[in-house]
């Protein structure tokens, strides 16, 4: 079925990314928006809106009844969840799709399985994909915990089976520290996503984070996009995201995307998903998948020249994939820097007024953003108000462009990590690509002591 008009179920930048390349394929969109997006970009482009609640996302873009009640004002054909949000909902997807309404996203089964990490891993280990050495499912005493940490060795890490971004995990160093980890892992898995389950893996020192982007047809065919560094980290949230990896060798490359590309093959996939390793000592290890967009997507674009949301539709209307796996060549290099609303060595939020905003341009150059002078930056939700992603034919062509790029960029009225980036590209340890999951956090606490 062809879609002829589609909800985005979302805000800020991926939103206006959505509605564009809707709009490139001639789809009509409707902006659902919370009251403090009246004023968004996308909702200012969409072919209409529906206001769904006020600010709280738990009463707006959480609001599944809401969203549902205006896909259905509006007869729309189809929601995109893009990412955060509801986009890793399953229940979401059911929900849709029993309104006849197409979901934009992967089977809800699949979401549902990648979403709890225990699941996941065996689901992983099944489809022949490496882990990292740990529990086999959740850890149901602390006798077992010990047991298992014995067998796998200090350090180990404890983690939450649901969620993410650093909630719910512990690095255990010694016996002595297991109980009391345990229990506060456990502790802030309830209140943070209200289930209590801990899972334990061998605690990998200084990894890379690799991920390979697959696109499934959900009929048995899939394709890998390559990889993408995002070792770049702060509190396990990403900052500054790279293609293909500096460090990652053609043989790798193909040994891993062909694996990869199998394993979605075999489970009948639909549409966009990331695998996620650590990488250490030339080992991959699976640590979870991503069943939806991810923010760094764009990064993938730049080095295939594929549109991934127009992808993501065309496996939605069921048109299956746009290329076969041979067809898929990547050229250069793309970096992409997050740009947030916060004091760039603080990392204290900071919305507000945008009294003047100039976005780079030039050959191999893209924003996304929704920001334009005048545009108020509600405190309501993630701080990320902009990606600058800059292409190159190699890597070094690439961050030069990019420093041009960083100059050139103003957002005036609000602190932002626009200097945290200037600063990194021009650090000889990210221009050599020698850096893992702890460099940024390191290097910041030494900025930090040089500026006292």
């Amino acid at each position: 079925m062809a879609i002829q008009k589609l909800l985005i179920a979302n805000r800020g930048e991926i939103a206006l990314r959505i509605h564009r390349a809707c709009h490139e394929m001639g789809i009509k969109t409707v902006a659902v928006h919370s009251t403090a997006d009246a004023d968004a970009m996308h909702v200012r482009l969409a072919d209409e809106t529906v206001c769904i609640g006020p600010p709280p996302a738990t009463e707006s873009y959480l609001n599944i009844p809401n969203i549902i009640s205006a896909a259905e004002i509006v007869h729309a054909d189809a929601i995109h969840p893009g990412y955060g949000f509801l986009s890793e909902n399953a229940k979401f997807a059911e929900i849709v799709e029993s309104h006849g309404i197409i979901w934009v996203g992967p089977k809800p089964e699949h979401i549902r399985v990648m979403g709890d990490k225990i699941e996941a891993k065996r689901s992983a280990a099944g489809l022949g994909l490496p882990l990292v050495p740990g529990s086999d499912g959740p850890l149901e005493s602390v006798a077992e915990a010990h047991k298992l940490a014995e067998a796998i060795g200090y350090p180990v890490l404890i983690k939450a089976a649901s969620g993410g971004g650093g909630r719910g995990m512990k690095v255990v160093h010694s016996e002595e520290q297991l109980e009391s980890l345990m229990s506060q892992a456990a502790s802030e898995a309830r209140s943070a996503f209200g289930d209590d389950t801990v899972y334990m893996e061998k605690y990998l020192s200084n990894p890379r984070h690799i991920e390979f982007q697959v696109f499934g047809d959900g009929n048995g065919h899939a394709v890998h996009l390559g990889e993408r560094d995002c070792s770049l980290q702060r509190r396990h949230q990403k900052v500054l995201e790279e293609a293909p990896s500096p460090i990652i060798s053609p043989q790798q490359r193909f040994a891993m995307g062909t694996l990869v590309a199998s394993a979605m093959a075999s489970m009948g996939y639909r549409g966009a998903g990331t695998i996620e390793f650590l990488y250490e000592d030339g080992e991959f290890y699976f640590i979870e998948m991503n069943t939806r967009l991810q923010v760094e997507h764009p990064v993938t674009e730049m080095i295939t020249g594929m549109d991934l949301v127009r992808e993501q539709i065309r496996v939605a209307q069921g048109e299956g994939l746009s290329c076969t796996q041979e067809q898929i060549k990547l050229h250069g290099h793309a970096i992409e820097c997050r740009i947030n609303a916060e004091d760039p060595m603080t990392f204290a939020p900071s919305p507000g007024l945008v009294k003047n905003y100039v976005a780079p341009g030039g050959m191999h150059v893209r924003v996304d953003s929704g920001l334009y002078t005048g545009y108020k930056v509600p405190p309501y939700y993630d701080s990320m108000i902009g990606k600058l992603i800059v292409y190159g034919t190699t890597r070094e062509r690439c961050i030069m462009r990019l420093r041009r790029a960083l100059e050139e960029f103003v957002v005036e009225g609000m602190k932002t990590t626009i200097p945290l980036h200037q600063a990194l590209v021009r650090d000889e340890e990210f221009l050599a690509g020698d850096y893992t999951i702890k460099w940024l956090e390191e290097w910041l606490e030494r900025q930090r002591e040089a500026a006292e």
